[in-house]
């Protein structure tokens, strides 16, 4: 399951149940950037694995919690990397692949704009945030299906 900017507490006082429910089937848990309090990943963490990289609203608990600027993992054999700012839309997928040459599969954040794109040989996928729609029609997270080194479906989920 991918999620970003839950931007706690202000927005995200605990786990919205729509979340939680698919919180309950995930194997692993990518946060992409502004969870801004650390106790969110504690929370998060209860129900699978967390991964999550810093957002430029977050805090020293949240770095101290461990998370990094940037992660570059191997999630059932795909080669993954999350960011929280993956920068102007222009131009983003050649940027990432130049980032992260080694990534099929770039995570990010910050624009709060649910995307599933694909080009310049990296896919890239931003789940929006469940909790801070802002102009978006609905609260999003991000569920993926990797099989086998493959990511076999990459969905945005409406869970407001």
């Amino acid at each position: 399951m991918v999620l970003s900017d839950t931007h706690a507490p202000r927005r995200w006082k605990s786990c919205p149940p729509a979340v939680a429910e698919h919180l309950r089937h995930a194997d692993v848990v990518l946060h992409a950037g502004d969870v801004c309090v650390a106790p969110v990943l504690d929370e998060l963490a209860q129900y699978a694995p967390v991964t999550a990289v810093l957002g430029n609203n977050d805090g020293p608990d949240v770095a101290a919690w461990g998370a990094p600027e940037t992660v570059e993992l191997d999630l059932a054999g795909l080669p993954v990397a999350m960011v929280h700012d993956s920068g102007p839309a222009t131009g983003r997928t050649a940027r990432m692949r130049r980032r992260f040459p080694n990534a099929r599969l770039v995570v990010f954040g910050h624009s709060h704009i649910p995307l599933d794109a694909t080009g310049d040989g990296v896919r890239v996928f931003n789940p929006g945030s469940p909790t801070d729609r802002r102009r978006q029609p609905h609260g999003t997270i991000g569920l993926l299906r990797i099989e086998e080194g493959s990511l076999v479906q990459a969905r945005i989920v409406e869970v407001t």
